[in-house]
C-alpha cells in the first residue's frame, strides 16, 4: 500500500472526510480507507481526489524531506495505475519539485484516460519502447521509440496505445499538476 498525504492536505484545507468525498465523487469510506493505508485507489480516483484538494496528483505521495540532490531508486518509486493496470506511472522525480518526471507504461489497446484531460502545465513525452499515439486537441501524433512530443497541457490531451505491445515512455511535466 502506498502511504498518501491526503489527510494532511485535507486538514490543511479545513475539509472533512465527507466534504472531500463529495467533491471527489467517492464514498467517505473510500477516503477513510485510503487515508489509513488500507486500500490503494485507482488512478482515476486519485486524480479526482487531487482535483478536489486542488493539488497536483503526485503531491499526494511526496516525501516530506526536501533535498538538494534527490536519488530515487527504481524499487522506491511511487507507483499508481488504473484499475486493471492498463496504464501505470512511477515517479522518477522527488515530490515537491518544480518538475515532475514520470515513467509510464501503457498496455495494448489502452488509453491514459477515457476522455482527453487538461491541466495548467506543459508536458514533454519521450517514447522509450513501442508506439504511442498522442492526442492533443484535434491533433493526433504517432510516436515511435526515440520520438518526443511537447505540448501545452491546458489543451485537452491523452495517450493511446493502438499497437499489440506495451509502450513505455517518460513524461516531464512542469509545473506538476493533475
Amino acid at each position: 500500500m502506498a502511504v498518501t498525504r491526503i489527510r494532511e492536505y485535507r486538514t490543511l484545507r479545513g475539509m472533512t472526510v465527507r466534504e472531500l468525498a463529495d467533491r471527489a465523487g467517492v464514498s467517505t469510506g473510500l477516503i477513510s480507507q485510503v487515508e489509513r493505508g488500507v486500500t490503494d485507489p485507482s488512478l482515476e480516483t486519485m486524480r479526482r481526489i487531487a482535483e478536489a484538494l486542488d493539488t497536483p496528483l503526485f503531491n499526494l505521495f511526496q516525501d516530506g524531506d526536501q533535498q538538494t540532490v534527490a536519488v530515487i531508486r527504481r524499487d522506491d518509486r511511487y507507483r499508481i495505475s488504473s484499475p486493471h493496470h492498463a496504464i501505470t506511472y512511477t515517479r522518477a522525480s522527488p515530490g515537491g519539485a518544480r518538475l515532475e518526471v514520470l515513467e509510464g507504461s501503457l498496455e495494448p489497446g489502452a488509453v491514459s484516460s477515457d476522455a482527453p484531460r487538461s491541466h495548467p502545465s506543459e508536458e514533454c513525452v519521450v517514447v522509450l519502447t513501442g508506439r504511442l499515439t498522442v492526442q492533443v486537441g484535434d491533433q493526433t501524433h504517432v510516436l515511435k521509440a526515440g520520438d518526443s512530443c511537447h505540448f501545452d497541457s491546458n489543451i485537452p490531451h491523452r495517450f493511446l496505445n493502438e499497437s499489440r505491445s506495451t509502450v513505455r515512455f517518460m513524461l516531464s511535466i512542469t509545473p506538476p499538476s493533475y
